[in-house]
């Protein structure tokens, strides 16, 4: 079954943006996965498709209204017998961190609905009535939720069965595992009088990975010990 992924967004002109290159691009020319965007201002309904106002209580910024974008979620769900059971998920830097494990759940779904925030943020009342999981991607603020929508998707797109060509590719990397990835060498074998360890040249199938794992682990320990927690 293709996986669908459907964009709730004010810039759809925005998509598919950089997947539409490599192997995401190619994946979604063979109909690997499928992408629709739809423009949140459609569902406005006065002369000038206003899609915010100002915040409940005062402060900075505008607040999209939950009742346009409640139609344009509720659009997609009457037009698509999938969407119900596809996650609703709003990009947003507030939201859970996304992980490799959601990463991984979300690839083994019918596909995705993402909502786009945009202005300061999107009225509570519709991310309850609607059940949106609100996914961040890093603890940093963005102009719009597209760039994160598209990098989840870059995420997802690249580990659905068959689109990258080495199956392993997608279970040999940083975070597969609970650990960051271990460091990488090509030719050639020696670089501005730096060496490729000696251990990777052996032949040593075993002490390969036992030195991949010790360097993942150190890596880890190094750069995200949150990540070791429990282990």
């Amino acid at each position: 079954m293709t996986f669908r992924a459907t964009i709730l967004t004010l810039y759809p002109e925005m998509f598919p943006g950089h997947l539409a290159f490599s192997l995401a691009g190619k994946a979604l020319e063979r109909g690997q996965w499928s992408l629709d965007t739809m423009q949140i201002r459609d569902f406005a309904e006065d002369r000038h498709r206003t899609v915010d106002d100002t915040p409940a209580g005062g402060g900075a910024g505008m607040v999209l209204k939950p009742d346009i974008l409640a139609k344009a979620i509720d659009n997609v769900s009457e037009g698509d017998d999938l969407a119900p059971g596809r996650p609703r998920l709003l990009m947003s830097p507030r939201g859970k961190p996304l992980t490799q494990e959601r990463v991984r759940e979300l690839a083994a779904g019918d596909g995705v609905v993402i909502i786009c925030g945009r202005f300061e943020g999107v009225d509570q009342r519709v991310i309850d009535a609607r059940n949106l999981e609100e996914v961040s991607i890093g603890d940093y603020v963005l102009s719009g939720g597209e760039p994160a929508a598209l990098t989840l998707l870059d995420a997802v797109v690249r580990i659905l069965p068959g689109v990258m060509g080495n199956a392993l590719s997608g279970t040999h990397e940083s975070f597969e595992d609970g650990l960051l990835e271990h460091p990488h060498y090509t030719r050639p074998q020696v670089f501005e009088g730096r060496e490729i360890p000696a251990v990777l040249t052996s032949g040593n199938h075993a002490a390969i990975e036992k030195w991949r794992l010790e360097e993942a682990k150190k890596l880890t320990a190094e750069r995200r010990p949150d990540l070791l927690k429990g282990k």
